[in-house]
């Protein structure tokens, strides 16, 4: 079977917007009716998934095509980018048809070094793409935007608000660590919060982003999968999905973490969630989503062939004795792009389990907590999850 038969062409008209040589619509090589894009050279590839059967409060996320209009609309990036559109996975016979379906075109393009670019669908297909990194036999971190932790109880159907149950509990187990951004406290109880810290998963608060948006960069920056829930956006930014609210991210840091997204070398899967074309009958939020999608792209023209692709050659390294501990921490500054990792020692014999897990991307002001004798909470984190 061929990714072809896993796709429906997009049909669409060339708005007056979409014309002109500078314009997406003529640098996407898309799906048609009479034409699959070629696949050779192509480093991100998008498709949609029309599945919404296991959203919980937000059934008809369902068409990603609103969105493209406006992405083929916009002008492309200051460097080359070449980007493929598969078209639309249309819903399986059952749902476990369309997770098969996601997972094998995730593995198929990733194998390729494409990285996929999913749009939702409900934000459950999250699961899929995770299973997809099953056949590479490599742990990987998953960051999620939401403003809500998607766990559930025990025993709980499988839903897109618990389908991180489904991926921690999933065996094997090669999740190395879970990140979330933009939850709000009053949505997420706090036994489940003592949970997270108790396995040392990392959660950051609305507050603690909308006020400085860059702390989300390392994080980020981290992942090799990130997935977007547009309920994370404030409702007067984006209105298109049931469960907006008045509180949420900025619709212009939700552009920036995507070019964060894109940027990071590490970064090999990404998918935006729970788009409802019915609750966005003006287009604001497809226009956004489009311009997330831009910023992301844009960001993968901007990626620096660092960690983990990178030579250590082209780091400042850094050495801080602390009078608390033991070990000394290691910092690495690149040349590049003057970004910081920490180095985490491996355990003994656990070198090759946790190569691409051991440098951690930080800020400069971890350095300088650590200069000031405090060891960072990424540092030891990190140190308790790989012993």
């Amino acid at each position: 079977m061929s990714l072809e038969d896993f796709f429906q062409p997009i049909e669409m008209e060339l708005t007056e917007d979409q014309h002109g040589e500078t314009r997406l619509h003529q640098k996407i090589e898309i799906h048609t009716p009479t034409h699959f894009p070629e696949l050779k050279g192509a480093q991100v590839a998008i498709f949609g998934v029309r599945e919404d059967r296991r959203s919980d409060h937000n059934q008809g996320c369902t068409t990603p095509q609103r969105i493209r209009n406006y992405l083929y609309a916009l002008h492309q990036f200051d460097m080359p980018l070449p980007v493929v559109d598969l078209g639309d996975m249309a819903p399986g016979h059952t749902v476990e048809d369309t997770d098969y379906a996601v997972k094998t075109v995730c593995q198929e393009l990733m194998k390729k070094n494409i990285i996929p670019l999913v749009l939702g669908g409900s934000q459950d297909i999250t699961y899929s793409m995770y299973t997809a990194y099953e056949a590479m036999e490599q742990t990987v971190n998953l960051v999620t935007v939401d403003q809500r932790l998607d766990f559930g109880e025990a025993g709980d159907s499988f839903t897109s608000t618990n389908y991180l149950n489904k991926i921690v509990l999933h065996g094997p187990n090669y999740l190395f660590n879970f990140s979330n951004i933009g939850h709000q406290r009053y949505f997420v109880d706090s036994e489940l919060i003592e949970l997270m810290d108790k396995m040392y998963f990392d959660l950051y608060r609305l507050g603690d982003v909308n006020g400085n948006i860059g702390i989300s960069e390392p994080v980020i920056r981290n992942a090799d999968i990130m997935s977007f829930d547009l309920s994370s956006i404030r409702a007067s930014d984006a209105s298109g999905t049931l469960q907006s609210g008045p509180n949420g991210l900025y619709g212009e840091y939700a552009c920036q973490m995507c070019r964060y997204a894109g940027m990071s070398d590490k970064l090999s899967s990404f998918g935006i969630f729970e788009y409802h074309p019915e609750a966005d009958p003006r287009g604001f939020t497809a226009h956004l989503v489009a311009q997330m999608i831009w910023c992301f792209l844009e960001g993968v023209t901007l990626r620096k062939g660092e960690f983990p692709i990178g030579s250590k050659e082209d780091y400042t390294k850094y050495i801080v004795d602390l009078s608390t501990s033991e070990h000394q921490l290691v910092f690495y500054k690149s040349s590049r792009s003057d970004r910081w990792w920490m180095d985490i020692p491996y355990p003994a014999g656990q070198k090759n389990k946790y190569e691409r897990h051991h440098l951690v991307p930080c800020t400069y002001e971890d350095y300088l907590q650590a200069s000031n004798d405090d060891m960072p909470d990424k540092w030891w984190k990190t140190y308790q999850k790989l012993t």
